[in-house]
């Protein structure tokens, strides 16, 4: 398998089940997201430019992810992509690089979306996840790990979710019929509990 296309509204848990996939196949994750996010601590011309857009609820534009990706689908091992591509132009450009075998769907619905999102909160120190609902940490408002405060993300508020809600839905969703169209699209209930999604996606990449 040389590639395998995560899609899914943002919060629909596309990292959690990406790490899990990736080593259960032996593919390398590669997260759009977690990359942008160290442009921007780093201070890079990219991360500076990115964050423009980031910090709107915005897409980065598609020449930027492309550069930043297509540097990095090199080896030969496969790849499973989280939060790319998020657009047609992007899917597209991606092609130019590798080939993709499934695009697999994290179905799930807008009111599950912002509840998701708006109780997420991230360590200052450490930058460890979690969420006030599905996992809180054990003393309020610190870090299990390293006891670093926990804040919300200036792109988990609820106004700012809508919006990024808003954008998948313009630019992100047309991607489902792309890749149904090529017939590789499979698609799992992302409202399910992880383990469920987890099972769901390996049964439905093994038949893709």
């Amino acid at each position: 398998m040389k590639a395998v296309v995560l899609l899914g509204p943002p919060g629909s848990g596309k990292g959690t089940l990406a790490e899990r996939l990736a080593d259960k196949l032996d593919l390398v994750h590669l997260s759009t997201g977690d990359m942008l996010r160290d442009e921007v601590a780093r201070g890079t011309d990219l991360g500076r430019e990115a964050k423009k857009y980031m910090d709107g609820g915005e897409l980065v534009p598609d020449q930027l992810i492309l550069d930043m990706v297509g540097g990095r689908l090199t080896g030969p091992r496969g790849v499973l992509l989280d939060g790319f591509p998020r657009t047609r132009a992007q899917a597209e450009g991606l092609e130019e690089y590798t080939a993709v075998d499934a695009g697999l769907f994290l179905e799930l619905s807008r009111d599950e979306v912002v509840r998701r999102l708006s109780s997420r909160r991230v360590c200052k120190e450490c930058g460890a996840n979690y969420n006030l609902l599905t996992k809180p940490p054990a003393e309020d408002g610190r870090c299990d790990r390293c006891g670093g405060e926990l804040y919300q993300r200036p792109d988990d508020t609820v106004e700012v979710i809508a919006r990024r809600y808003d954008v998948y839905l313009k630019d992100s969703a047309p991607l489902v019929e792309y890749y149904e169209k090529k017939g590789i699209l499979v698609r799992v209930d992302g409202s399910r509990s992880p383990d469920d999604v987890y099972t769901q996606a390996l049964s439905a990449l093994g038949n893709a």
